[in-house]
């Protein structure tokens, strides 16, 4: 039994781990990574044809954004997450694609004027589209038998809808190994979903550490925070601007500004408009309300049963098209604008920010996490300038964070998750987190609560019967170089996890009727002679 971590290790996102067992090759998430990358991270090691299962613990982009590439790649194996989690990536994964396919377009305008090579994007719909194909859609709390030896059950950790905690059990003859995926734990007292639910324990604990380090403080009145933010800012005659992940934090944001409208707390400014601007969050929205009695806590539930919508109010607007979404920029009345992506590195929130960034009267609100190298990052710790579609853009706007907003657990909440077990694992591996905050948590849970706790790198892995550390992993950073050298175009490399596909093909078809074997051989001389000529 062998776990390999490629994805997400010293890092934030991009989230990938393989285990190999019971004579099968599986990944918790397939995460695309955002911003620049610290360590390089290493490739899959096995062609994505040998890939069995795919086991995603929540719908976010850095957990599940490459699947679609791993599909083009030859990957046809099962997907296993939540029903809402799969709901979700129906929508993420084309949207993820289609942002992809704009930013080629874009890239390769200026690329033919440059005389630059052609930009090919990961993936494009059509493989977004064959991919949620592959989901098998899940319930909480079930054990579910995957294969033989091979179990797998999920259970809410309250980050996001549909986000979950996976348990995988592991036999091989006499041996039998339990591990457990946290995904990304979720904060205490969010808004709509449930809270974090923990389990039993299990033999090898991998764990996130976004907040690894820090506390949320004590719990703020989300709702008196957001409106005395808008009362400043309308009063000014300027916008109030919200960098907003359109799954979650955009549902959560409208949570917040419905009970504001209800109790009229923006004083001279009670019919201000709310626009939320990302096709994604409208259908996201849609998508929460059909997975509501699963997912919803109680307090959300008790106004559904009182008739209550709770993420809907007078004066909002959803702008679907590019037309709906170029005019709230000529709306000269004081408002609240909603736009993906919530780190600022792509879709229509970049527009909204060149048109308000300059403005003193503005204000930049940011309700989420933003990773190292990210523009939301950058504007957060006070660059003076930022450059948005070619142009430089002064930053005047008040920039203000809704301290305590975040889908994710601090430090308490982590520890408190894990010794929420009844049973203490032989080891903890701790991912998903800035490169110190990985070794700090890691190290707090050692020396404070005497756990055996350590942080891989990409590339490591781990024997899970002896407990031992096979490969250390990749610990230099990357250099400019090799950054450079990283986007180069992948089309190539996609040649050959097509060829390393036949070749599988080829092994597994050793015992079919003669007949079938020779009209196999006999297409695959005809397409090389095709291609020699």
């Amino acid at each position: 039994m062998k776990l390999t971590f490629l994805g997400a290790a010293h890092e934030v996102t991009g989230s990938c781990h393989m285990i190999e067992a019971c004579g099968k090759i599986m990944l918790v998430d397939c995460g695309m990574e955002q911003g620049p990358d610290l360590y390089e991270n290493q490739e899959i090691p096995v062609e994505a044809s040998r890939i069995d299962y795919v086991f995603l613990t929540h719908a976010h982009i850095d957990h599940s954004g490459l699947l679609p590439l791993l599909y083009t790649k030859g990957f046809r194996g099962a997907v296993y997450a939540t029903k809402a989690t799969r709901d979700l990536c129906e929508i993420m994964l084309r949207d993820s694609a289609h942002i992809q396919m704009f930013e080629a377009e874009w890239r390769n305008r200026k690329a033919r004027r440059s005389g630059k090579p052609e930009y090919v994007p990961l993936y494009d719909v059509a493989a977004a589209d064959a991919t949620v194909r592959l989901f098998r859609g899940c319930e909480y709390g079930k054990r579910i038998p995957v294969a033989e030896g091979v179990a797998i059950r999920f259970t809410d950790v309250g980050h996001l809808l549909g986000s979950s905690c996976i348990e995988i059990w592991l036999q091989e003859g006499t041996e039998s190994k339990k591990l457990l995926f946290s995904g990304d734990v979720g904060n205490l007292d969010q808004p709509i979903i449930k809270d974090p639910q923990t389990v039993e324990g299990a033999d090898y604990v991998v764990m996130e550490s976004t907040y690894g380090n820090r506390s949320h403080g004590e719990r703020p009145d989300y709702v008196e925070s957001l409106a005395g933010i808008l009362k400043e800012t309308f009063d000014r005659g300027g916008n109030v601007v919200i960098p907003s992940f359109a799954v979650g934090r955009t549902q959560e944001m409208l949570y917040f500004l419905r009970e504001i409208k209800a109790r009229q707390l923006v004083k001279g400014h009670e019919d201000f408009k709310v626009y939320v601007d990302s096709p994604l969050a409208v259908q996201a929205t849609t998508i929460f309300n059909k997975n509501m009695y699963e997912c919803f806590d109680e307090e959300t539930m008790a106004l559904v049963n009182q008739g209550i919508n709770p993420i809907q109010f007078p004066g909002l607007s959803l702008s679907i098209t590019s037309d709906e979404s170029k005019a709230i920029n000529f709306d000269d009345r004081p408002k609240v604008i909603l736009s993906a992506s919530g780190m600022c590195e792509a879709g229509r929130i970049r527009h909204h920010l060149k048109h308000n960034l300059w403005r003193k009267d503005s204000t930049i609100l940011f309700v989420g996490y933003q990773a190292y190298g990210t523009l939301g990052r950058a504007i957060i710790e006070g660059a003076q300038q930022v450059k948005l579609f070619g142009e430089t853009v002064e930053v005047q706007a008040d920039i203000k964070v809704l301290a305590g907003v975040s889908g994710h657990a601090d430090k308490q909440g982590l520890i408190g998750w894990l010794k929420g077990m009844e049973k203490r694992p032989e080891k903890v591996f701790i991912v998903h987190g800035e490169d110190t905050v990985c070794d700090e948590f890691a190290q707090c849970l050692k020396e404070e609560y005497g756990y055996e706790a350590e942080a891989p790198y990409s590339g490591g892995s781990y024997d899970l019967l002896l407990n031992t550390c096979i490969t250390l992993g990749n610990t230099e950073r990357i250099s400019k170089d090799k950054k450079l050298a990283k986007q180069v175009s992948k089309v190539y490399d996609r040649l050959v996890e097509a060829g390393k596909r036949l070749l599988h093909v080829i092994e597994k078809s050793k015992g079919f009727a003669n007949k079938d074997l020779a009209k196999m051989a006999d297409q695959i001389q005809s397409f090389c002679d095709k291609w020699e000529r």
